[in-house]
């Protein structure tokens, strides 16, 4: 039996499909289907219902799956610290990041690229998935490192944080705030808001620091992500409370105005908490533990060009 054979199986069952787990191992469907048809004949149990979409474990499948996904994470492990042993600075092999969409889509990238850069032969693989999703897929085993915004414990995981992110008031050039560069917290008092849905993390602290400062709003629009929020904006529907990195090319293009929230008190200021996570009893192989310390490291990632040091923005997005 081929270690190939319970990689595909593992990467089939994954993504619970077999086009993306050939896709991931660089063969057709077809050869993908026929290794774990292999493993079935060999075993003499069927391991994936077919006739299921997406594709579903039988009660075999579910016990073998958990067998191999160890016994190939051990394995690749074990291949890489052989490869590096002459070479400690070479890293190989990939690292799955499961991120919140505002992270992902604009900071991640600088990330990605400056750790391609140090490590040739390493590679991250990047998901955009809803918060709720991206704790489900680093749980599951789908990713070894998740980003992920107010976080709190799970038994799980370990949680790391990462960065407080200002929120800012974002409006649109023809906005009456438009010109200025701050507005009193006071100042938004009946203001017409495009804000999150209101089960997301990030609506709840919003409404909490509001309610502190008794600041009462009129929402007029409620979206659970953020490029929802800055088009509304961008048409006047409404103002909106970001976070301040994740305008950042709005800002810079001039389609939105960001303006700094005065007059908060300190225990209540509008803040977005970042953190990252990973699976509390599974040791990191090698790349993902690169790739954590590119993250966590005081040189991780030289901001973006055109990010200014003052109120206009550095360079990530958040969810």
């Amino acid at each position: 039996m081929q270690f190939e054979s319970l990689q595909i199986f593992c990467d089939v069952v994954r993504w619970a499909s077999f086009s993306r787990g050939a896709q991931e191992n660089g063969i057709s469907q077809s050869s993908a289907s026929q290794a774990v048809h292999q493993l079935e004949v060999r075993l003499g149990v069927r391991l994936i219902d077919r006739s299921k979409r997406p594709l579903v474990l039988t009660e075999q499948g579910k016990v073998y799956y958990e067998g191999c996904k160890e016994l190939v994470g051990r394995y690749l492990e074990l291949e890489n610290r052989v490869k590096v042993l002459s070479d400690e600075r070479k890293v190989t092999g990939t690292v799955g990041v499961a991120s919140i969409y505002s992270v992902g889509l604009l900071h991640m990238s600088q990330y990605v690229k400056t750790f391609g850069e140090r490590h040739p032969e390493a590679s991250v693989r990047l998901e955009y998935l809803h918060p709720t999703r991206v704790v489900e897929r680093v749980i599951a085993g789908g990713a070894e490192l998740g980003l992920i915004s107010y976080p709190r414990k799970w038994p799980e995981l370990t949680v790391i944080p990462w960065r407080e992110e200002p929120m800012v008031l974002v409006v649109s050039p023809t906005h009456r705030f438009a010109r200025r560069k701050t507005v009193d917290v006071r100042e938004l008092d009946g203001e017409a808001l495009v804000a999150f849905d209101a089960e997301l993390s990030i609506r709840k602290a919003i409404d909490r620091a509001l309610r502190h400062h008794e600041i009462t709003v009129d929402v007029v629009l409620e979206f659970d992500n953020i490029e929802n929020i800055k088009r509304a904006v961008e048409i006047s529907a409404g103002a909106a409370i970001l976070p301040e990195p994740s305008v950042a090319k709005e800002v810079r293009a001039g389609s939105l105005i960001a303006l700094g929230i005065d007059g908060q008190e300190a225990k209540h200021r509008l803040t977005r908490p970042l953190a990252i996570i990973h699976r509390r009893h599974d040791k990191l192989d090698l790349t993902a533990s690169r790739f954590l310390d590119l993250l966590t490291g005081s040189d991780a990632v030289p901001a973006e060009p055109g990010a200014s040091a003052d109120r206009r923005l550095a360079a990530a997005s958040p969810s």
